[in-house]
């Protein structure tokens, strides 16, 4: 059985990386976080391999875990001698399943919790972009027309003023934490 460990919402988003266009978990972190070893958790998604289809999981090249080692920082990534698979959040789902553990189930939950946050801020963000490209693309257009731009100019501080404020609510939001409490054993 692998060592304990605090899992926290930031020690969730360290692991996820973005390989191939995705948001993804690798094998290791994940088995860590369930509290089992890597080749377990592989063996049951080999045995499950039905559930994870491509968009789910893939394994890793050698020149992309190389560049993510290179990109962590290790020379050495504990000896592994088969390439990690990555676990898109719909795999990290079905994890779920193969691995009934309670552990598991609430390290799932908390992961897919992080993933939908993501994507959330990914879309609140979205909105302000489209509309400073509305501008940049106005701006063009417009030509020399000082009066105009002023106007524009002026639009596009109020955008990043809303930034600015979106950025210091989401931040004094207090949130819930959640997390593995260990019972302190009486001696």
């Amino acid at each position: 059985m692998a060592k304990s460990i605090a899992i926290t919402d930031d020690f969730i988003q360290t692991k996820i990386y973005f390989i191939r266009g995705q948001k993804v978990m690798l094998d290791r972190d994940l088995a860590e976080m369930y509290g089992v070893e890597t080749k377990q958790l592989k063996r049951q998604v080999s045995r499950n391999m039905e559930r994870f289809p491509e968009e789910f999981m893939f394994e890793l090249t050698k020149v992309e875990f190389d560049n993510l080692r290179s990109q962590i920082g290790t020379s050495s990534w504990g000896g592994a001698r088969y390439l990690p698979y990555a676990f898109t959040e719909h795999g990290v789902l079905m994890l779920s399943s193969v691995l009934n553990s309670p552990t598991a189930i609430q390290v799932n939950i908390r992961i897919i919790k992080i993933f939908t946050r993501f994507r959330q801020e990914l879309l609140n963000h979205k909105d302000i972009l489209l509309k400073l490209e509305q501008i940049d693309k106005k701006i063009i257009h417009l030509g020399l027309d000082l009066k105009t731009q002023d106007g524009e100019i002026e639009t596009l501080f109020e955008l990043v003023d809303e930034i600015r404020k979106a950025s210091e609510q989401s931040k004094n939001t207090k949130r819930t934490r959640i997390g593995f409490k260990i019972a302190e054993t009486k001696k």
